[in-house]
């Protein structure tokens, strides 16, 4: 029981730092991490790894909305396309062997580090809504079929990939990036892990309570720094965290092919 507690508060930790600055799915972090030290089977860590992501994305999102930096009228679309995938996506990954980890979105979460952390003001500038209004909506279903998948299948990435596309596709800026990306992953990680649930059902609930508790904490807790901090300071901050965050995830995941 102690080793459970401290496994999943270390899970908390890094799942909550990683989705109140960053809007990083817990799933990224949780997932390996209950799979190596406490043998939960990969497709139920996936389902505990999204319930824990529900509340630390919904308490990350009223956090960045009290705060202006949520852009929700135009995330409906992507969020949608999102939610649908997800679920197809969460059906055929029931199958998928213990063994098998994403280590291309850790990748990229890790270089998506690097940059921040070597530009953390880069400033993007506004996309006119009247020029890419249609354009716009097709980026925005695409790239949430893309990101759904990647959620349901694997548990992991979602939030990062609504980052990349949120700044890197549609403009915004790193505060509204991240701010819109808990918002989706709030309703993305419901799905998720209802779906999971409903296929596998409920094992590890200790697991699964601890997990939600301390991912929520510092979910918490990050997402009022980060908005309490200057954009220098947060793309800065959101820089390391996911270098650091990308590195325990790669060195879980090469644990885990090695078992």
């Amino acid at each position: 029981m102690i080793k459970e507690i401290i496994v999943c508060l270390i899970a908390g930790v890094g799942a909550g730092i990683g989705t109140g600055f960053a809007g990083m799915s817990a799933a990224s972090i949780i997932t390996p991490i209950l799979f190596t030290f406490l043998g939960v089977p990969v497709y139920e860590a996936i389902g505990i790894a999204l319930a824990s992501d529900v509340l630390a994305s919904a308490v990350s999102a009223y956090t960045y909305k009290k705060n202006g930096n949520i852009d929700i009228k135009n995330a409906i679309v992507m969020l949608i396309a999102v939610l649908s995938f997800t679920i197809l996506g969460s059906y055929i990954s029931k199958d998928v062997p213990n063994a098998s980890m994403s280590m291309g979105t850790t990748i990229a979460v890790f270089i998506l580090g690097i940059k921040f952390t070597i530009s953390p003001e880069r400033k993007i500038k506004e996309t006119k809504v009247a020029e890419t209004r249609f354009k716009g909506i097709i980026k925005a279903i695409i790239s949430g079929a893309i990101i759904g998948l990647i959620c349901g299948f694997l548990g992991a990435g979602g939030g990062m990939m609504m980052l990349i596309v949120l700044t890197s596709v549609l403009g915004y800026n790193l505060k509204k990036a991240v701010g819109t990306s808990v918002f989706i992953m709030a309703f993305t990680a419901f799905t998720g892990s209802v779906s999971h649930f409903m296929l596998n059902g409920i094992h590890y609930v200790s697991v699964l309570v601890l997990c939600i508790i301390s991912t929520l904490v510092f979910a918490r807790v990050a997402a009022v720094i980060a908005n309490r901090s200057s954009e220098k300071v947060m793309g800065r901050t959101v820089g390391i965290t996911l270098i650091i965050l990308g590195i325990v995830v790669l060195t879980l995941n090469y644990v885990v092919t090695t078992v």
